[in-house]
């Protein structure tokens, strides 16, 4: 009885399924054809395209997300690759500014609303996983220019965290202290916004320009797990 070629040679073309000793009467018969194309000899890719997106280097089983390329070794803060790749080139500048004097980690930038709680809270989360941290209510004296102190802030940290909630929403479109900052970490490769409360179709609304920078969001993760990653990400 004459074997089928398909395991070796394939059924990809029209001669190969024509030249295969076993199934050339039968060749014509779309449903038979299409069934080589369909079936476990077809092309198929070998990894996932989670596994290699935006420079991620391993996937966590099933979950589609991905171990960043700058993560230490051992680490297990896992990404999705929209993640990796908006954070890609923050990681960069991070490395960059790494090497000058007096820098913070970060520069976290909020709404007047959120310094007691929200902003409060990401900070404790920061400082505990070992993040320096610029924030307005631990480092501007008493007395001193509000808007000198935040000029020198963003000028002495590695990257700005925006961290976007329903009380910055509602303060963007009047303008403020919030404002000047936002617009000074938009002109850089700095900004990380942290979506907290709200979306990014809430932020379209009202800063489409800050919208189209992807960051991270309590709505796929945690405060705690939103932490993890930063602190992953500006680690020397």
């Amino acid at each position: 009885m004459a074997r089928c070629t398909a395991p070796v040679a394939g059924h990809r073309s029209a001669s190969a399924a024509a030249n295969c000793p076993a199934c050339r009467g039968r060749y014509g018969r779309s449903s038979d054809y299409s069934s080589y194309s369909s079936g476990p000899y077809s092309s198929r890719p070998y990894y996932s395209s989670s596994g290699g997106s935006g420079g991620g280097s391993s996937s966590s089983s099933g979950s589609g997300r991905v171990r960043a390329k700058w993560s230490r070794a051992g680490s297990t803060v896992l990404y999705t690759p929209v993640e990796v790749k908006a954070l890609t080139p923050i990681r960069e500048t991070a490395e960059k500014r790494a090497e000058l004097p007096d820098l913070r980690d970060v520069f976290l930038c909020h709404a007047w609303a959120d310094r007691l709680e929200d902003a409060t809270e990401l900070y404790n989360l920061l400082k505990a996983r070992g993040v320096s941290v610029w924030f307005s209510e631990k480092d501007i004296p008493l007395g001193s220019s509000f808007l000198r102190e935040i000029d020198k802030g963003l000028a002495k940290s590695r990257i700005g965290l925006v961290l976007v909630t329903p009380a910055l929403l509602d303060r963007l479109p009047t303008g403020g202290v919030a404002d000047r900052e936002l617009s000074a970490l938009l002109a850089t490769d700095q900004l990380v916004p942290i979506i907290h409360n709200t979306t990014y179709d809430a932020l379209r609304n009202v800063s489409p320009l800050l919208a189209s920078r992807n960051g991270l969001s309590t709505g796929e993760d945690t405060f705690a797990v939103v932490a993890d990653k930063l602190a992953d990400l500006i680690a020397t």
